[in-house]
């Protein structure tokens, strides 16, 4: 059964959680002989857009010089002990220089992120790129996964809640264990629910996995509207638990 409010975040907008969550990726350019070559690489995001440095004495450096085609896969920070159980991301398009304007501000976009590209980055071997994001493709663990594209990415923000709710999400299971379990019986479409624990927060819902008489299930129970922070949240599921045992 499914929760009778199942909006969460779009693909785009997971995308972007998951980029501004961390400053590293696996970035995968094109040899001059058209075979694919995978690095380690550290970003920024200037818009959403990553903000690469590299260097030309670096193999993909030179070959976004000859060929501007590109792909960064980014892994979120991992919140379970199964890496396929993680989220990740895909931004797929072609990258170019910044300039003017767009030069500076990618500059103290890239350091914002990496303070230690403070030592080379104004190298005469070192230029800045912008991936100009054409095509997402997001996965959220197992069976949770979707596209978006290019101008969806850039017009979404990252959630506000998912990258501080842990904290809350671990007092929730450890001292409403009740409470969930009537959000997961009432709102959740699980009315035989025996137990129930919060898996994850964003800004406009709980995720809850449901301990019923037909065994383990997932359901999604949604506030009454978007949260804008997450000083927002308590008093969000104090309303969802109010809104359970009304």
């Amino acid at each position: 059964m499914t929760s009778s409010d199942p909006r969460r975040p779009s693909a785009a907008e997971e995308a972007r959680t998951i980029a501004a969550a961390t400053n590293t990726g696996t970035l995968a350019t094109l040899t001059t002989t058209g075979d694919p070559w995978a690095s380690f690489v550290t970003y920024g995001l200037l818009e959403g857009a990553p903000v690469l440095c590299l260097s030309r004495l670096a193999e993909h450096g030179r070959n976004l010089e000859h060929d501007p085609r590109a792909s960064l896969a980014i892994v979120a920070p991992r919140t379970d002990p199964d890496p396929l159980a993680s989220g990740r991301i895909t931004l797929a398009g072609t990258v170019e220089p910044p300039s003017g304007d767009d030069r500076t501000a990618a500059r103290e976009a890239h350091l914002a992120a990496v303070p230690a590209a403070e030592y080379y980055i104004d190298y005469s071997d070192f230029s800045l790129w912008m991936l100009r994001v054409q095509r997402v493709r997001w996965v959220g663990g197992y069976g949770r996964m979707d596209s978006a594209t290019g101008d969806d990415y850039a017009a979404a923000l990252p959630d506000p809640i998912q990258p501080h709710a842990a904290a809350a999400i671990e007092h929730l299971n450890a001292d409403h264990a009740e409470a969930l379990a009537a959000m997961a019986r009432a709102l959740g479409g699980f009315p035989d629910a025996e137990a129930a624990s919060c898996t994850g927060a964003d800004r406009y819902g709980l995720d809850l996995k449901v301990t019923a008489r037909g065994g383990i299930a997932y359901t999604r129970v949604g506030f009454a509207e978007p949260l804008d922070g997450i000083e927002e949240l308590r008093a969000a599921t104090v309303a969802l638990v109010q809104r359970a045992r009304a």
